[in-house]
């Protein structure tokens, strides 16, 4: 039986799966197919054929997703209706009153998400302590129910101004919709995000409430298909936290998938980060449509509170710290009004794909620029015939304009996807108070090796990692996961005068409750791991920092270890702290880990660091392009290559899902682990 992860991405979907039979020959099995953007499910179900593995031969399928991500960035949703407190109505359009660019005088902020039409308002109010300052309107409830019926509007979010305290009016509005129409899908913000600060709580309940008939459909399709070909296996859906859980809980809880498919990736970089003793490294995604970048400290990924998919559209739930920009292969190079090269973030996607490709694309691509130097091989290492001709045809409809070569203009494309990428590292980094220099970088995706060498001189990172699963890695990070939640509530106070019987009820109720979570997941409470956090700021602050508690009865005595760890936390965050400003708590955090069975790590290093030679090592060359001229450059199949067997630039390595380019002055070797190390040292 296989434990298998599919991560489906905006062109490609990929497929890592790990045969749990322990005599097996063949205990891995990857795939790579174009993602079928009308029903991803297709892509799920043709990954799976190509890897040779039947749906009865799963024990398990954990599935990464960019359904939730892209159906918010196209609005590709029902559009919902929001019902909130009298004078609240405009919240989630007005935002904070900050401007993404200062100096732009153009810009323009995003449609809301929910059009004025159809934000609703009612007359009460629930004060900051949680009692009831104004009873809700029932007569304008019973109003706002008939509206509804009148617009045929199933998707409902309710969220009220200080429901983070108490959640009282929110359900009697629930109450009052139901009685007339027992069929809406309703979110209230005290369930979805009982967290202080009213934008942020509005606007992910919006999107819940906006997510959950499309999360609803593509899950309830794909368990149909996947019964209907002879799967028995539980579906697991991969989560915006690191973790993941059942495709009946992804159903409900539709917000927590918006980094669905970028999250394994960070799963996959705890484990090599674990296995290869490089606690502080810095992972990465190239894949067609994006670039995704994250940071792990002790080998685990930074989470932040408070996530934006699009300026002024904040979402309140912990999530990986993972920046998305648009570049990968299939970002679409053009000239601006000004005659400079840009290079995303439109991108050619699965259809119709580079022109490379072959299937009707004609824009120049990343991939297009690749083809053109050389750095990828016409045959693409024997799995497509790509069109070499098509490639250099797009290109240069760009280096007639720019009145230069073919291939000065396909390497000036890759130098800017490259520094693009750079820039992302940099807001993983530096715009968090870490050094890039102080960091490993591990590449994944096919085209993550590409541009790997090149992104680090530029952000100044001296060593680089590309495990041998580098094309599929989300994949892979899917079967290393285990069931996680994340579980929140407001407690302002501050430390010095905080009551314990209150702290330590609240946190009681959140462990509470996620043991009945993990009781739906069906994992026994001997799986079962808590860890408690607060987020904490000094009093007169605005924004906090998260600050791990241990676990247990809080004393007294364990204050003053608690406010210690926050100066630490803070100095970490910020570089400075302070230990005469006094310091408050302002929301508690429990997070409930659920163990699962799955292949240890000394199973999977095995596994890879005993590969065989499979193909010769040398003798094959080609004409690659570097620094405006063509160069003979060997052309090297990473798995025919030795443990401890050294390279040095220029060359180009092949693996089975990507491709690794060293230019003049790189060098490295094959780890024990099968693992490509780059160094960079002589090159910074």
């Amino acid at each position: 039986m296989f434990r298998v992860g599919i991560d489906v991405g905006g062109t490609f979907t990929d497929l890592f799966a790990w045969d749990e039979s322990a005599g097996s020959d063949q205990r891995v099995r990857t795939a790579k197919v174009l993602t079928t953007p009308d029903d991803p499910s297709r892509g799920v179900l043709l990954a799976l054929a190509k890897a040779d593995i039947a749906p009865e031969e799963m024990s398990v399928l954990i599935h990464g997703t960019t359904i939730a991500t892209n159906a918010l960035l196209e609005r590709r949703f029902a559009e919902p209706i929001l019902i909130t407190t009298e004078g609240f109505r405009d919240t989630i359009e007005i935002g904070r009153q900050r401007r993404e660019n200062l100096y732009d005088p153009y810009q323009q902020k995003s449609a809301p998400l929910i059009s004025r039409h159809n934000r609703l308002t009612i007359d009460e109010k629930m004060g900051a302590d949680g009692q009831t300052v104004i009873p809700l309107d029932v007569e304008r409830a019973r109003e706002l129910a008939q509206i509804i019926q009148e617009r045929d509007v199933n998707s409902i979010a309710i969220a009220f101004i200080n429901s983070y305290q108490s959640g009282e009016h929110e359900r009697q509005m629930r109450d009052i919709l139901l009685e007339s129409n027992p069929d809406l899908n309703i979110a209230l913000s005290s369930e979805t995000s009982p967290k202080v600060r009213e934008l942020g709580r509005f606007m992910t309940t919006a999107i819940r409430t906006a997510l959950l008939p499309v999360v609803g459909d593509y899950m309830t399709r794909l368990e149909e298909e996947l019964i209907r070909k002879g799967s028995t296996a539980p579906l697991y859906i991969v989560k915006s936290n690191g973790g993941m859980m059942t495709s009946a809980m992804a159903k409900a809880r539709p917000e927590e998938l918006l980094e669905s498919g970028p999250a394994g990736g960070v799963a996959a970089g705890a484990y090599i980060s674990e296995v290869t003793d490089n606690p502080n490294i810095i992972v990465s995604d190239v894949g067609g449509t994006s670039f995704e970048a994250s940071l792990l400290e002790d080998s685990q990924g930074l989470v932040t509170d408070e996530y934006e998919l699009e300026w002024e559209m904040p979402i309140i739930t912990p999530m990986l710290d993972i920046r998305s920009i648009g570049a990968g292969g299939g970002s679409i190079a053009w000239i601006d009004d000004g005659g400079s090269l840009r290079v995303g973030p439109k991108s050619a996607g699965a259809s119709p794909g580079p022109a490379a490709y072959g299937l009707g694309g004609k824009q120049p691509t990343v991939t297009d620029a690749n083809v053109v130097l050389g750095r990828i091989s016409a045959d693409l290492g024997g799995k497509f015939e790509l069109d070499v001709e098509a490639a250099r045809t797009a290109i240069s409809t760009l280096a007639t304009k720019l009145n230069i070569s073919i291939e000065d203009a396909a390497e000036g494309i890759t130098q800017i996807a490259s520094e693009s990428m750079a820039s992302a590292i940099r807001m993983v980094s530096s715009d968090r108070g870490r050094d890039p220099r102080d960091h490993t970088y591990v590449a994944f995706g096919g085209a993550g090796g590409l541009h790997a060498y090149e992104l680090c001189r530029s952000a100044g990172i001296p060593r680089i990692i590309v495990p041998p699963y580098a094309g599929v890695a989300c994949a892979f990070g899917a079967i290393t996961m285990d069931v996680r939640h994340d579980l929140e509530a407001t407690f302002y106070s501050p430390l010095s005068d905080v009551s314990l019987d209150k702290l330590n009820e609240e946190f009681e109720k959140l462990e509470a409750e996620g043991r009945r979570l993990m009781s739906e997941e069906n994992v026994s409470g001997d799986k079962i791991v808590m860890e408690r956090s607060a987020a904490m700021r000094y009093i007169g602050q605005s924004y906090e920092v998260t600050t791990p508690i241990s676990s247990g009865t809080i004393s007294a005595e364990d204050l003053s270890k608690i406010e210690e760890t926050f100066w630490s936390e803070h100095q970490k965050e910020y570089g400075v702290h302070s230990t005469t400003i006094p310091a408050a708590l302002v929301n508690l955090r429990v997070t409930v880990i659920g163990a699962t069975e799955k292949p240890s790590e000394q199973e999977i290093t095995s596994v890879f660091g005993s590969a065989q030679i499979q193909a010769p090592s040398n003798g094959r060359t080609r004409q690659v392009y570097f620094n405006g001229e063509f160069h003979d450059v060997p052309i090297v199949n990473s798995a025919g290559m030795n443990h401890g067997e050294a390279f040095e630039g220029p060359v180009i390595l092949e693996q089975k899902d990507g491709v690794v380019v060293v230019p003049h002055g790189g060098s490295g070797s094959i780890d024990q682990f099968g693992n490509i190390t780059i160094d960079l040292e002589k090159a910074l």
